[in-house]
């Protein structure tokens, strides 16, 4: 099994808390993966020796420099409630059915497409300690940091 229903996903209050609730008919776009799954797409396009962005070493892509090309406040655009800034969006050309997954850690990873993202960005960062985004067959990247900014850059 690839996933785990949103019910039974161990954080699935921060898409049902009350201030920023994910629509009902929008809860299948949403899907946390199995733990095995997870850690097998960490290990394919993260870190292979890492399992949280805590522990990220030499080796992994995460933490060299070259990768890292701008860094966008994300922060302000959640306190004036407003959609995710223009030069993050910019970052990313991809078509809104991109298949994109948001990493938390190893044992925590969340499937959805872009537009799906764009829609309940706030929800995904509610846990903002270095989680990854990802697209499938895609080289465009970003790491949230809880200082507020986005670290954007395109994986090796």
């Amino acid at each position: 099994m690839n996933y785990i229903p949103l019910e039974d996903y161990k954080r699935k209050w921060i898409f049902t808390h009350q201030s920023m609730p994910v629509s009902s008919e929008d809860y299948a776009e949403i899907k946390p993966m199995a733990e095995a799954r997870g850690a097998q797409l960490w290990r394919d396009f993260i870190s292979n020796q890492s399992p949280t962005p805590d522990h990220f070493g030499k080796g992994d892509w995460p933490i060299m420099r070259d990768v890292w090309s701008s860094e966008v406040n994300w922060q302000s655009a959640w306190d004036e409630e407003t959609e995710l800034p223009d030069e993050f969006v910019a970052h990313f050309p991809w078509e809104d059915n991109s298949v994109v997954y948001f990493c938390y850690d190893k044992n925590n990873v969340i499937e959805t497409r872009w537009v799906m993202f764009k829609k309940y960005w706030k929800n995904f960062l509610f846990y903002d300690d270095k989680p990854l985004l990802i697209g499938k067959k895609k080289k465009e990247v970003a790491m949230f940091e809880q200082n507020g900014l986005a670290k954007l850059g395109v994986r090796p």
